[in-house]
């Protein structure tokens, strides 16, 4: 079988070589718009730069170019009084239309001697710290990503290097609740499949890269128009369906196999749908290797997108996924499981998002959206037998929340523009679980939990945010935001301000403070009526930098930044344990909020677009993070790193091979040891409570490789890719287990290692 397919494969490969030789032509089209106020532009130079062809947009700001030779190309907007912009990586593909939009920014009354800079970075105005973006492409191709988004956010210095397993997003010393993501201004609490309830992370990563247009990562001192989020924002711009003509892809490779369809509804319609679904499970089935399980997990998304005119837009996005797994008790104790069961999940998110120009100078967008997550999970302690057949962990869980969200742009003159709005949720969670008695970490009794509630709060947040922009030299955004949650009754107030001054034409000084408020996840605020009572955490940034422009399409930024944590909570049973980086599905009897914590670090970026053949990002990173829980005690997080170094990039000889590596390294982070005789004592483990997270991991580090072919047929185009992950297979530690079956029964401390040698295909074609 397996000879076979690598014959149909071998075959498939050579024909496409061959029938690819004829020259393959497509098409470019979009709109430009003001990057402020989404106006369209019309007379904008719109340039292929690699051919020197070029055409104007029209009044809509749309434009066209048609009958390009298949290939990679970078596309230049420019027009007197704004900012050029270029976008690199566009593909042009066989019998396809590729849509590029311009955004660009005004530029401020030119002093003579004073060079606008072409924009390969294109972020947001308001923000002048922190922020990074990323095209469709680069997510695409990215090594060691399988086009997870969360993942190429691994090869940045402001993201903690953990474990292979999961993608959490540990920012600048923060944990994975601490993160928000935004598809087209509709929040999306979990992008992941198999979620950590009450957390942002997971295993693999469900949207579908060909949606996406863009994404833009801000790590700190972000916009006061976003809020309860205390370390970043990830915002995601989804593109819209073909308007001209059906088109359709089928994907295969290891996180699974399935296919996207887009095209015209009517001449002001467009729509796009997917579907993935994991095969792992049938594979096991058909070959019998001897495992009971494994993980199944499947997603649909869509997006519909009615233009009215080039300034009302109404869109609608549905983003579905549904996660099972079922591991036994000879399964988990194979693969270092402390429990077993069943697990059904299932999680959604509906909205409708208006896009409205209301004239040259004002803007909204404003979006409804309802998400519902649903768990069944029923799990046994891996290592006891279980007589009764209660499991020890039961969660039914229903979280539902109806979210509204409103932002505003209004230019009030050259130097002074607003950013303003409100955003409401109304939460419903419906809890029934269960948690059987048992030992916490440190083998203290705790006592069986029953949840079974009804829980309803509602959220209210309004902000605003003056932009003053004097000369070209300076800019500045002072933010405020005032947040009110139900819960607890608490009514916070968070100022923001980032300004940036301009040394010259290539060299900017960038800083920003700000206070950022968080409330506590419901499932842990629900387990008693004190809880309701809890503060909400805090943190305040500080972040100063410097960006450089090397030369158009390079530029080097180096910041520094300190994020100061309080009211986090506390468990004064467990005082040396912080919870928050603990687990929130657990019983907490007596939480108290008085929890501190600390974060600052230098962080150096060196990136270079695709402008020619060569592409890259470079980063390093040395930071400490630090917790006080209740027993006043300031020890290093369970994230801390302190140093993380990578590299990434590639090399594109021509435009149907490219190859890519990247390659990370990070120095171990803190566990705590285990108490061995207590362990043997309770039949578990048992941490050692004079040496929490006293003792490091060994350094990580992992190198991934990956080769991409294109091939364009006159009517279809191929793409297949060969990706190495950890090309030398280093044996990282995940953690350290304890095996409480092992050594005869009486236990023994082993190894779980991150993910060895993986190989990965891909195939994408494109019809």
């Amino acid at each position: 079988m397996k000879n076979k397919i690598i014959l149909i494969l071998g075959i498939l490969i050579i024909s496409s070589v061959l029938l690819s030789q004829e020259t393959q032509t497509g098409n470019l089209m979009g709109r430009v718009i003001d990057a402020e106020t989404s106006y369209p532009l019309g007379n904008v130079t719109i340039i292929v730069q690699e051919l020197e062809k070029g055409v104007y947009s029209n009044e809509k700001g749309q434009y066209s170019i048609t009958n390009l030779p298949v290939g990679n190309y970078s596309i230049s907007f420019q027009i007197i009084g704004a900012q050029p912009q270029v976008k690199t990586d566009v593909i042009i593909r066989s019998n396809r239309t590729t849509f590029v939009n311009g955004e660009l920014k005004r530029a401020a009354i030119q002093i003579e001697g004073v060079q606008v800079k072409t924009d390969y970075f294109a972020e947001t105005e308001e923000q002048t710290t922190s922020v990074i973006s990323f095209s469709n492409e680069e997510i695409r191709r990215a090594p060691g990503s399988a086009g997870d988004v969360s993942r190429i956010m691994m090869s940045l210095p402001s993201v903690a290097k953990v474990n292979d397993q999961s993608n959490n997003l540990i920012v600048r010393g923060g944990n994975p609740m601490e993160n928000s993501f935004y598809i087209d201004n509709i929040e999306i609490p979990n992008i992941n499949h198999f979620p950590n309830q009450g957390s942002s992370g997971g295993p693999i990563g469900i949207l579908n890269v060909d949606f996406i247009d863009d994404v833009t990562f801000n790590t700190g001192g972000f916009s006061a128009i976003y809020g309860d989020k205390l370390s970043s924002i990830m915002e995601i711009d989804f593109r819209d369906g073909d308007p001209n003509e059906f088109d359709g892809q089928l994907d295969f490779s290891w996180i699974g196999f399935g296919g996207i369809f887009e095209g015209p509804i009517n001449e002001k319609s467009s729509a796009m749908l997917a579907v993935k679904r994991s095969y792992l499970q049938y594979l096991i089935e058909a070959i019998d290797i001897g495992t009971s399980s494994a993980p199944e997990y499947g997603d649909v998304q869509g997006k519909f997108s009615y233009e009215f005119n080039p300034f009302q837009k109404l869109s609608f996005l549905a983003i579905f996924a549904d996660d099972h797994n079922s591991p036994d008790q000879e399964n988990a104790s194979e693969n270092a499981m402390s429990h077993y069961g069943n697990q059904d999940l299932y999680q959604g998110t509906y909205g409708l998002n208006w896009r409205a120009v209301w004239n040259e100078s004002t803007f909204s967008n404003t979006s409804l959206s309802l998400t519902s997550s649903q768990y069944k999970e029923d799990f046994y302690e891996t290592f006891k037998e279980n007589t009764t057949g209660i499991p020890d962990i039961k969660n039914r869980s229903t979280e539902q929340e109806l979210k509204l969200r409103n932002v505003n742009f209004k230019r009030l003159s050259e130097k002074f523009s607003l950013d303003f709005g409100f955003d409401a949720k109304y939460l419903q969670h419906d809890y029934d679980n269960f948690l059987a008695e048992t030992t916490n970490a440190l083998g203290d009794t705790i006592p069986e939990l029953t949840m079974k509630d009804k829980v309803k709060a509602e959220k209210l947040g309004g902000f605003i945010s003056l932009n003053y922009e004097p000369t070209i030299w300076f800019s500045a955004t002072f933010g405020l935001r005032a947040d009110y949650f139900s819960m607890n009754e608490n009514l916070t107030i968070s100022p923001r301000f980032s300004c940036q001054y301009k040394l010259n034409s290539k060299t900017s000084l960038n800083g920003s403070v700000g206070i950022f408020h968080q409330n506590l996840p419901l499932l842990l605020l629900s387990q008693t009526e004190d809880n309701n009572d809890l503060k909400d955490p805090y943190a305040t940034h500080y972040i100063v930098g410097i960006e450089h422009l090397l030369a158009e399409d390079t530029r080097l930024v180096v910041e520094a930044y300190q994020k100061d944590y309080s009211n986090f909570p506390v468990d004064p049973n467990q005082p040396g344990i912080f919870v928050i980086d603990d687990n929130f599905f657990n019983n907490y009897e007596n939480l108290q909020d008085n929890g501190q914590a600390l974060s600052r670090g230098v962080e150096v970026i060196l990136q270079k677009k695709l402008a020619e053949s060569i592409y890259g990002l470079a980063s390093a990173t040395y930071f400490r993070s630090r917790y006080k829980s209740d027993d006043g005690i300031w020890r290093d997080r369970s994230y801390d790193n302190r140093m993380i170094v990578s590299i990434e990039g590639g090399y594109k000889p021509n435009p149907g091979l490219e190859m890519s590596l990247r390659w990370i390294y990070a120095g171990g982070v803190p566990y705590t040891p285990l108490d061995v005789e207590q362990s043997i004592v309770n039949h578990r483990a048992v941490y050692d409570e004079t040496r929490i997270n006293a003792e490091r991991y060994p350094d990580y580090h992992s190198m991934n490789l990956r080769v991409d072919k294109r091939f364009f047929f006159s009517k279809t185009n191929l793409v297949i890719y060969v990706s190495v992950w950890n090309v030398y297979n280093q044996k990282n530690i995940a953690e350290y287990f304890w095996n409480a079956d092992g050594d005869n029964g009486v236990g023994t401390l082993e190894k779980v290692y991150q993910w060895g040698l993986l190989p990965v295909l891909g195939v994408e074609w494109e019809f």
